[in-house]
């Protein structure tokens, strides 16, 4: 009889214990989903920054973009920073610089925030919307850094899923949109933001497993706000342009609303990689490449073509199979 009851403790114990990672797992795919929802958000919400002078009427492909970056990521992380200090984990900053993780994630703050960043809304300056899936090819970068550097597999269904949203950000792409001043350089500069976004979500990943993810990212985008504040934007001559933006009351309200969704993508982006890996983290998170076509469509007047429906449903499709097996929904409905 005791030999049964200890196999009945231990039958139970196993069980909480997968219910216990089936939970884990499904808050790091909601938090996936929940960061490319917002990055999406925060995608559109540039682009309509983009037509309020002074960046309008701005001289130069990296003043606006720096500019914008900088105020963009500082007052999130202003933000962010209230958040911390409410939820009382302010000393956690400090603490968290000093240790041996959070001085590796200093290179995913800087790979991400002022290069991936800057060349990603340089590219949206040059290339329109359509920078946007292309910059999405990070989830590929991502899977193979995290391959290379964490020694993470990459499952047969979740690779193929991966496929998946490349081919639609791929697809999204074939067609150059009216408009854009300079697109290959655009999407080049989009190719660039995604190995930087690439190598930031392995980085988050190691990190963000031994470090709070609204920490983290607090400093990401207070570290990132600086860097292209202080730095990048006297260098690129855009202290003038600065200076204009900040007497602009209405785009710098806009700046404050980019910075918080940005803010919240990657501390749900950070999260999601610690809890369920890079791989599938970054493939839920490049779901932004259709969010942020489809408000573009909605709000902006962006042409919908056969490309861009296309090319939106294959990365959706993509997304869901690196988060759930099809073959799950047929052996549940034969239960």
């Amino acid at each position: 009889m005791g030999q049964n009851m200890n196999n009945g403790s231990q039958a139970s114990a196993h069980q909480q214990m997968v219910e216990v990672t089936k939970k884990f797992h499904a808050i790091g795919i909601r938090s996936g989903i929940i960061s490319g929802l917002f990055y999406g958000l925060y995608s559109f919400v540039v682009m309509i920054i983009s037509g309020f002078d002074p960046i309008k009427s701005a001289v130069g492909i990296f003043a606006a973009p720096f500019v914008m970056g900088g105020l963009n990521d500082f007052m999130g992380g202003c933000v962010l920073l209230l958040n911390v200090i409410r939820t009382g984990k302010f000393k956690e900053l400090g603490r968290s610089l000093a240790t041996k993780p959070g001085k590796i994630m200093l290179l995913g703050f800087v790979l991400g925030g002022p290069i991936a960043n800057g060349a990603y809304l340089v590219g949206l300056s040059l290339a329109g919307a359509f920078a946007i899936p292309v910059s999405a090819t990070t989830a590929a970068f991502g899977a193979l850094f995290a391959a290379i550097f964490l020694k993470q597999k990459i499952t047969p269904r979740v690779g193929v899923g991966m496929v998946l949203c490349v081919a639609g950000a791929v697809i999204l792409n074939l067609v150059k949109p009216e408009g854009a001043t300079n697109f290959t350089l655009g999407i080049l500069l989009a190719i660039v933001a995604a190995i930087c976004w690439g190598l930031e979500g392995c980085i988050s990943s190691f990190g963000g497993a031994m470090l709070d993810s609204e920490v983290a990212v607090t400093l990401r985008q207070i570290v990132s706000g600086l860097i292209q504040m202080v730095i990048i934007v006297p260098l690129v001559g855009a202290t003038g342009l600065f200076t204009k933006m900040l007497a602009a009351p209405l785009p710098m309200l806009l700046l404050l609303v980019s910075g918080t969704l940005v803010g919240i993508s990657y501390t749900t982006w950070y999260k999601s990689n610690a809890m369920v890996g890079t791989a599938i983290g970054m493939s839920l998170n490049i779901t932004y490449a259709f969010w942020g076509v489809f408000f573009s469509i909605l709000f902006l007047g962006q042409a919908l073509t056969p490309t861009i429906t296309i090319g939106s449903i294959i990365v959706i499709l993509g997304a869901i199979v690196v988060t759930t097996n099809p073959l799950d929904l047929f052996r549940k409905s034969e239960v």
